[in-house]
């Protein structure tokens, strides 16, 4: 049987109104087809019991005629596979039960990971990673330490925070602190971490061009445009090619080194069952 549009709106409606409502179908109903593709039907319940529970009314008829446009799309690839593969092609019981018993492994296996995982990488195993593997860590872009400041045009005492942002003085930094935590729309204070240079270009009206020469010859830096004014203080930097500060790649190190681990671990638990099925006479050879 065909159904109009019109019908099939209905029915959509129908369903994202039971849902709102919290209300049960009777089985007749949940049976009752939305639409067929050849011998194949989509059925009221099939598609009601796909519709998650939190969704509005209105969310809920969205997401059935979206729902409805994929099974029907599906269904005629399908079909078209059907007939146009033959015997061998369409034989997928190698790959489903392959697809099969690795997913119970890894299920598995993330279950385990989860229970019994516990990867806890010290400061030496970190250094030694990054002194054998130090030509992975050479730079690639321009990094600094230092100060970056916006502030309105229209904030209050800006000659103080000109001096106060190029000064090396510690009470000079709280003070500055104390003045972008009033006044600045975004500061960052960053002399104990390394911060790639495009990051603060992406916060410029401008990008400064070639910062590898520019690092090199300036130490501050001001523009602005028709709302901010924008202060960098470079206090140390860093230029491609050369190897990259421990503490700049640490993160990376240690989910290499956990990743690492991880392995470690999976593959003695192989082992470990391994042996155990020899032991156990689990494991016979003929």
């Amino acid at each position: 049987m065909r159904y109009s549009f019109q019908y099939l709106l209905f029915t959509i409606i129908t369903i994202g109104a039971l849902f709102q409502g919290c209300q049960s179908k009777p089985d007749n109903e949940a049976s009752r087809p939305l639409v067929s593709v050849g011998n194949r039907q989509l059925t009221i319940g099939m598609v009601s019991s796909a519709v998650p529970n939190h969704l509005s009314a209105e969310d809920s008829i969205v997401f059935v005629q979206d729902y409805i446009n994929r099974w029907i799309r599906s269904e005629l690839l399908l079909r078209k596979a059907e007939l146009n593969l033959n015997p061998k092609e369409k034989n997928v019981e190698q790959l489903l039960e392959e697809y099969r018993r690795s997913l119970l492994i890894h299920k598995y296996q993330q279950k385990l990971l989860a229970q019994k995982f516990t990867p806890f990488i010290t400061s030496s195993e970190i250094k030694k990673w990054y002194e054998d593997m130090e030509d992975n860590f050479r730079l690639e872009d321009v990094i600094i330490k230092g100060v970056f400041v916006t502030v309105p045009k229209t904030a209050p005492n800006i000659n103080t925070l000109e001096k106060l942002y190029r000064s090396d003085d510690q009470e000079d930094l709280v003070k500055l602190e104390t003045y972008c935590f009033q006044n600045a729309k975004k500061y960052e204070i960053f002399l104990d971490q390394w911060l790639p240079m495009e990051d603060i270009n992406i916060a410029l009206p401008e990008p400064i061009k070639r910062t590898d020469q520019f690092v090199k010859y300036n130490k501050f830096y001001k523009t602005s445009d028709s709302l901010n004014q924008y202060f960098l203080s470079i206090k140390e930097y860093k230029l491609p090619s050369e190897l990259a500060p421990i503490e700049y790649v640490e993160e990376k190190i240690k989910a290499v080194l956990v990743n690492k681990k991880r392995l470690e671990f999976l593959k003695q638990l192989e082992n470990d069952l391994y042996e155990e099925g020899l032991d156990k006479k689990s494991v016979k050879f003929y």
